[in-house]
């Protein structure tokens, strides 16, 4: 029996993946995934399905500054003013994402997933993630994550693919 919270072990973050590439294949869409906290684990969880190159155009994994500002395009006077986790850079990476992949829908991570790392105004368990269909304006959503690492991070990657079904969905 597993202590992880219902709707977060591997055969439903599956099932979500499988039911975000059948919606895809409907609609005609691609997806890019730029990744902090969860490491490409989204992207991971996509192309664990099978045909998944048909909708699925990249993903990237941009954990330091450095590799935000090159591969998204984040600039730094937004991580030196609001920091890694914060509402501004997750739309700068999420827009950066579209920019930079020939893909139609982005989804962006950064949170903080322990077990250090937290303040008072940015505990463990804070993530940022962000939405954009190409050509739409972005949705961020702030979440606060309960249990240990990979209990964060695989929340977040939940998350991330509910609210990419739930913007398919809303086209």
């Amino acid at each position: 029996m597993s202590n992880r919270p219902t709707g977060h072990n591997d055969a439903d973050l599956a099932a979500l993946a499988s039911a975000l590439g059948d919606a895809c294949i409907r609609q005609h869409e691609h997806l890019v995934t730029a990744e902090s906290c969860t490491g490409g684990w989204i992207a991971k969880t996509l192309t664990d399905i099978a045909g998944s190159s048909a909708w699925f155009e990249c993903g990237m994994a941009a954990y330091s500054y450095e590799a935000k500002q090159a591969l998204l395009g984040v600039r730094a006077e937004t991580l030196h003013e609001h920091g890694a986790v914060s509402r501004e850079t997750v739309l700068e990476m999420v827009a950066g994402a579209l920019i930079n992949s020939g893909a139609s829908l982005a989804v962006a991570v950064t949170g903080i997933a322990g077990p250090s790392g937290g303040t008072p105004d940015k505990p463990v368990g804070s993530v940022w993630i962000a939405w954009k269909h190409r050509g739409g304006y972005p949705k961020a959503e702030l979440f606060h994550f309960d249990g240990d690492r990979e209990a964060v991070r695989r929340q977040t990657v939940a998350a991330a693919l509910k609210g990419m079904l739930a913007m398919l969905e809303a086209l």
